[in-house]
């Protein structure tokens, strides 16, 4: 079967709905000009477009391995769009982030997932355990999970909190190859009991090809306007694609980092 590459679709805000004031970026349920609602991450929002750059990434990756993500669009907000917003600070939000975010498919009666009353079972969690630790996403704890049930299925949401390493000089190849230590905190850590057939599974989804194709969705004015040490938008595409084909080359750093967590905890 030919592999073919992800797209996103680009839409345009024309209704803004309400904020979603439980997200540390605020977030707002916005509705688009397909007449669908989403959940807008904002540019000019918390940790900006890096965020923006992880979900994306975050999300396609665990698309490509079989989890149920909501779609992600690129979203664009017109200049105009928030001169009649009567809060200041969602006023200030909006004119921050004109031009183009990024949003996801707003899942209607969703709940959010609790490890006391919903169960997972041992292979699904170590498929989110070894996930999270490859893209180092420290946003999937008992306090704020990250996961939704919709429809009796498991969803994955919000990953902007992942791939930390560009928030600290790119110093990718040495954060490549270190261990997940937040692993300790993940809500799913006691069922993961098959990280290792897991890894091999998964390491052969993830080849660089894959990889490649979804590190090619970001928008080069997306790479071209954080403060980044590259003088062009492939040069900094190349160091997210090499962060993560090194990180799978030494996925048994990671693996070896949760094993040893879970026995801390059963």
């Amino acid at each position: 079967m030919n592999y073919r590459p992800p797209e996103l679709r680009t839409v345009e805000v024309i209704r803004y709905v309400t904020p979603l004031r439980e997200g540390g970026s605020l977030p707002a349920l916005v509705e688009a000009d397909d007449e669908f609602l989403y959940v807008l991450k904002f540019r000019g929002a918390g940790q900006g477009i890096k965020a923006l750059i992880a979900e994306l990434i975050g999300g396609e990756l665990a698309r490509a391995l079989g989890f149920k993500v909501p779609e992600l669009v690129f979203m664009t907000l017109d200049e105009a769009f928030g001169r009649t917003e009567p809060d200041e600070e969602i006023q200030d939000l909006l004119r921050a982030s004109e031009g183009l975010n990024l949003a996801l498919h707003y899942l209607s009666g969703a709940i959010t997932f609790d490890a006391l009353v919903n169960t997972v079972d041992a292979r699904l969690a170590s498929q989110i355990v070894w996930f999270d630790c490859l893209i180092t996403n420290v946003d999937r704890t008992a306090r704020n999970t990250n996961m939704l049930m919709w429809h009796k299925e498991l969803w994955l949401i919000d990953h902007g909190a992942s791939l930390y390493f560009h928030h600290a000089g790119y110093n990718w190849e040495e954060q490549a190859k270190r261990p997940f230590v937040q692993v300790k905190d993940h809500v799913l850590l006691p069922q993961a009991t098959e990280l290792e057939e897991v890894d091999s599974e998964f390491r052969s989804i993830l080849t660089p090809e894959r990889i490649r194709s979804i590190i090619a969705l970001i928008p080069e004015e997306w790479l071209m306007t954080v403060d980044a040490p590259f003088d062009s938008a492939e040069e900094h595409r190349e160091v997210y694609a090499s962060f993560l084909n090194t990180r799978l080359a030494h996925s048994e750093v990671f693996i070896k980092e949760a094993q040893h967590a879970r026995k801390t905890l059963v």
